[in-house]
């Protein structure tokens, strides 16, 4: 047979590799006949695939039961039929789950026939084996149980068709083929328990659409009744049946008797796995047969945790489902090293990941500026029917590389911008000139305009002003305005921001060695404070506090020999001891500066105290900045829960036993009242915090990183710092922290165009009103994610235009107003809609809003709704876009074929996944510095880069191409690195080769590597310099510092490496992705019908 083998899919990896019988196709469906494995483009069908998993499946509804290394809850349930119940299982056992609806109950042994029904349609007389046993108990061993799980997923995934495109097809158009066919198998099929072996089914009446109930690879019963929802398969763990299985009839190797499961997992028995199946709602046109269940759902995965587990046998390629290195792959191919110029309304740009140069003409910068899609739909109905979220994520100070042309300045005088009168937008290329060019339209309101007179311009022929290409507000997307005192506080012109360094000096930060660290490298690294582009020195200003349960300013002011310090024990009543001295230039006052930090370390060196305060800190410094009438930023060095009698002190209250409860969501909660106030404060003064924590335990940054994350500023967190170990990682976030470029004191506006406008906002940010997105600093790795919503109906002619308005300081204390400008186009075709998706964008506003909702909802139902809402846009699509295929199909647009990838990718991250294995703390560090983040930052997070090093060609300047994120892509003879913008590891399998574990390590073989190997040598010769140029540049791109981790083979630290192989199971809980397109589809098909 060519094409594929009957073992096609086979997610084992640890097992010995079993043979399976051939499976007898009974009815090959005709869509399925000569129809390609391998995706494959059809020229404008959606993505198509065709398991026999998309019945409704046995037990689909227990998915959740199994979803991973059984969380303690199941994590998803059946969207779109009536309730059922799912019992919370006791830890460590998975209950049955109850049967979905529309399927028959466990007890009624019937035939297969027996409802005359298939897929609730069409009456069939297939006859079919009655039940071989009365079913018993599901926690009872079994001594004969259905086909393995590898063969499962053999019959069902070896089915699947797939191809993708990006929109509708014309329901003629046959879809082309691809060299890779698949051929129905001609083995008889297995019989079931204790049946012999059945002649083939007569032909039912299907018309030639319609497909049989036979799927391609179906045999008859393979899966349990819809009562048992069994986990699917876990990685690492042994078989639940050891022994040689006895050969069952048919030639099925059936598991030995009485052999114990994994712990916790219910085991099969014999008579649930035969029959049961016919029914409304189950096998359907051109799905699996009778019985058959899908991966990671019922039937013969129950008790089989680890059939999945283990070793490489061979399967349905994996690459037959989409991969999001290939559609990032692709994209570089076709648009890497290109110019993308902006004067097309509502183009696609290329994908994040993709190396391009931008040519502004009229439209936002992709790297400003990017939407979930560039075509929104024309009416509210339109936009509720397909569910997906209009969202732009807008990141106003984005780092624009050195070949693209910097920001320009637009100076008016006193006059200032020129805005419209009605609704305030700026000028911009959207305004229309009229009556000779006396006049103009604003394009967001329609509002007709003076033009002020010394703004006047004559029209050319095209009734296009003059001076068009000479001013930036007309040609330009992105451009700046100088602004006036109307646009400062108190009409006062501003002043340059501060920086004030506020170091915790209680006995852990002294005995860690920390204090020394952080004062050596302020003495460089304030050298280097952020300054305008020219200007020969910063204009920012320093001060210093240290403190622990009191607080101690320093006077560094140039005319002192000798800095001078000034204690302030009342921490109730905070206020700042000295004016002048406290805030200077650290060029004329840096001799004295330096003094100060050498003094520090030696001052506190024998302190016991080990009580601190934290509200106050910030308090002093909001003080501070008051008193000099300027924005800035407080920079924190901070190591435990702040305990000491003062406000805003904290008490710990990680409770474990809240986890997957009602009340989890409260661990995520900031505790209010003082810091609630804190931020508001900070923010009216424009004073950004950034907070460095060290913890050794816990220390509730629910709360601690709550003003942070209002105020634009970032946390970073070291838990268990050491200086040898951690020091470096350290030092590159503070470095990078400082000298990034930074606006102060930042107000947002949205404005749009009529029939939409902006409703919410995420970001480190805080909001006064409903409008006006308020920052007290934005720096340029901060986003800000805006959902839009109709509030009329949108015109296809003038599609919808919006403009974010920045207003802020920058370094040098000028008001500037930074405005980004994008025109989108709007369709009444949803097919539209989709073909313009980005996904990398939609999935940030789904973490982002993903992330908000825990903290007022149930992580289930959050979860919930996460997979529900996915579902219903892929069932929009199939419905309205794509033409009309078999049910059994799963169809997804082009431009978001990958979008279930990413979808589980989050719904396995620490804040959603509800395990006691992972601190509280880290959790909710993950939860705080998503919520600031960009679409590039997303996309990492949640698909990390695996790069293949072992093959690398040294003499390239290029890195290697990345591979899928999945065990199966590892060698024992290779070496990995691993990197999602927080983490970054290298992995070195036990085989690699003595050479180059000699040329990179500098030692002879994998066996004598050193156990505690924390960095890469540097060894004279290609490959060591070479690898270390890989990660020097992956460094250089990230927006924080990352520490490497090496992680060998077989090691213990190999579970923190895993943990981000995405396509795999979470270790926490959580599917694989191929489990995970199986119950999505499920959910899909709920929807439709």
């Amino acid at each position: 047979m060519n094409g594929l083998s009957d073992d096609v899919l086979r997610i084992h990896r640890k097992e010995p590799r079993q043979v399976l019988p051939r499976i007898q196709v009974v009815g090959s469906p005709p869509f399925c006949n000569e129809k390609t494995i391998t995706a494959h483009r059809m020229s404008q069908q959606g993505y198509v695939a065709t398991p026999p998993y998309s019945q409704a499946q046995p037990g689909m509804g227990g998915y959740p039961a199994g979803f991973g290394s059984a969380p303690a809850q199941p994590l998803y349930r059946h969207y779109g039929g009536p309730p059922q119940s799912f019992p919370a299982p006791p830890t460590g056992m998975m209950k049955p789950v109850s049967s979905p609806s529309g399927m028959p109950p466990t007890q009624v042994p019937s035939h297969y026939g027996s409802n005359g029904q298939q897929n609730g349609a069409h009456p069939q007389s297939y006859p079919a084996p009655p039940y071989g046993q009365p079913p018993q108990s599901p926690y009872h061993s079994t001594a004969h149980q259905g086909p393995p799980p590898a063969q499962q997923l053999t019959n069902q995934m070896g089915a699947m068709n797939l191809g993708y495109g990006p929109g509708p097809m014309q329901s003629h158009q046959a879809p082309p083929t691809s060299p890779l066919i698949q051929q129905p198998f001609q083995t008889t099929p297995p019989p079931a328990m204790g049946h012999p072996p059945l002649g083939p089914p007569p032909t039912g009446p299907h018309s030639s659409q319609m497909a049989p109930p036979q799927s391609p690879l179906a045999g008859p019963p393979m899966g349990g009744p819809p009562s048992m929802g069994g986990p699917p398969p876990m990685g690492g763990m042994g078989r639940p049946f050891p022994g040689p299985p006895p050969p069952g009839a048919g030639g099925f190797q059936q598991p030995g008797p009485g052999a114990a499961g994994p712990p916790g997992y219910p085991q099969q028995l014999q008579g649930q796995l035969g029959g049961q199946m016919a029914g409304p709602g189950m096998a359907g046109p051109g799905m699996a047969g009778p019985g058959m269940a899908g991966p990671g759902m019922a039937g013969p995965f129950q008790g089989g945790a680890a059939q999945m587990a283990g070793p490489p046998q061979k399967k349905l390629d994996p690459d037959s489902i989409p991969s999001t290195t290939q559609v990032i792959e692709d994209d570089q191919a076709k648009r890497g090293g290109q110019v993308y110029t902006t004067n097309v309304r509502g183009q696609v740009p290329p994908l994040v990941t993709t190396d391009y140069t931008v040519q502004d003409q009229g439209n936002a910068s992709p790297r400003f500026m990017r939407c979930t899609t560039y075509s929104f739909p024309s009416t509210a109905d339109l936009a509720k029917q397909c569910q997906v979220p209009l969202a732009t994520i807008i990141k106003p100070f984005a780092t624009v590389p050195k070949n693209e042309t910097p920001m320009y300045v637009v100076n008016h005088g006193e006059t200032g911008p020129i805005r419209c009168n009605r609704c305030k937008a700026y000028m911009c290329p959207y305004m229309q000139f009229i009556d000779g060019g006396r006049r103009y339209q604003c394009g967001f309101c329609n509002c007709v305009n003076e033009v002020p007179a010394f703004y006047f311009q004559h029209l050319d022929h095209m009734g296009r002003r003059v001076d068009f290409y000479e001013r930036p507000e007309l040609s330009l997307g992105s451009y700046e305005f100088a602004a006036t005192l109307d646009y400062c506080k108190n009409n006062k012109p501003a002043s340059p921001p501060a920086y004030i360094f506020m170091i915790d000096v209680s006995y852990a930060n002294i005995k860690s060695g920390l204090v020394r660290l952080v004062c050596e490298e302020l003495k460089t690294l304030l050298d280097n404070l952020p300054r305008e582009d020219g200007a020969e020195s910063s204009m920012v200003k320093v001060g210093f506090v240290t403190y622990n349960k009191i607080l101690h300013f320093y006077n560094v002011n140039s005319a002192l020999a000798q800095p001078q310090m000034m204690v302030v024990s009342d921490t109730a009543e905070m206020f700042v001891p000295l004016l002048d001295g406290f805030l200077v230039n650290f060029q004329e006052s840096c001799a004295v500066i330096n003094n100060l930090l050498d003094q520090i370390p030696d001052m506190f060196a024998d302190t016991n105290e080990s009580e601190t305060v934290f509200a106050p800190v910030i308090q002093a410094g909001v003080e501070a900045l008051k008193a000099a009438e300027c924005s800035g930023k407080l920079f924190i060095f901070h190591s435990s829960i702040p305990t000491a009698e003062a406000p805003g002190k904290l008490k710990n209250r990680d409770d474990k036993k809240l986890i997957n409860t009602e009340k989890e969501k409260t661990l995520f909660q900031p505790q209010k009242a003082v810091y609630e106030q804190l931020s508001k404060d900070c923010v009216s003064q424009g004073c950004s915090v950034d907070l460095f924590l060290f913890p050794s335990q816990y220390v509730d940054i629910a709360t601690m990183g709550d003003v942070p994350t209002h105020t634009g500023g970032s946390v970073f967190k070291y838990s268990n710092f050491q200086v040898d170990m951690d020091g470096e990682h350290f030092l590159s976030d503070l470095r990078k922290d400082v000298e990034k470029a930074i606006g102060f004191d930042a107000i947002m506006r949205v404005r749009t165009s009529t029939g939409f406008r902006a409703t919410d906002f995420f970001g480190a940010i805080h909001m006064n009103n409903t409008t006006d997105v308020e920052m007290a600093a934005v720096d340029c790795d901060k986003a800000v994610t805006v959902e839009f919503k109709h509030d009329d109906t949108l015109s296809e002619e003038t599609g919808a235009l919006m403009q974010c308005a920045l207003l802020y300081t920058t370094i040098s204390g000028q008001r500037r107003l930074r405005i980004h400008n994008l025109s989108l186009n709007c369709s009444a075709q949803l097919s539209e809609l989709y073909k313009s998706c980005e996904t990398d964008a939609l999935i940030n506003f789904f973490t982002k809003s993903a992330y908000r909702a825990m903290l007022n909802q149930p992580l289930k139902t959050v979860r919930e709704i996460l997979v529900n809402q996915m579902a219903h846009m892929l069932a929009c699509y199939r419905k309205n876009c794509a033409s009309p295929s078999a049910a059994s199909q799963l169809i997804l647009p082009d431009a978001m074929k990958v979008f279930p990838v990413y979808l589980n990718s989050l719904l396995k991250t620490g804040p959603l996944v509800g395990s006691a294995e992972l601190s509280t703390d880290d959790r909710a560090h993950q939860r705080l510095i998503t919520t600031a983040m960009g679409v590039e930052d997303t996309q990492l997070l949640l698909y990390p880069r695996l790069v293949p090093l072992h093959n690398m060609d040294v003499a390239s300047d290029m890195v290697p191409a990345p591979v899928r994120c999945s065990e199966e892509r590892l060698t024992d003879a290779g070496m990995f690195l691993l990197e999602n913008g927080c983490s970054l590891f290298l992995w070195l399998g036990q085989a690699c080769p003595p050479e180059l574990i000699q040329s990179i390590f500098n030692v002879t073989s994998f066996a004598h590597l050193p156990i505690d190997l924390r960095s890469l040598p540097e060894l004279d010769n290609p490959q060591s310099k070479k690898l270390r140029s890989i990660v020097d540049s992956l460094l250089d791109q990230r927006p924080s510092s990352m520490k490497l981790l090496i992680v060998k083979q077989k090691d213990r630290s190999e579970m923190l490496f895993r943990q981000h192989l995405v396509e795999d199971k979470g270790l926490h809980g959580g599917a694989s992705y191929m489990d995970f397109l199986c119950y999505v589809h499920r959910e899909i098909r709920q929807v439709l019908t």
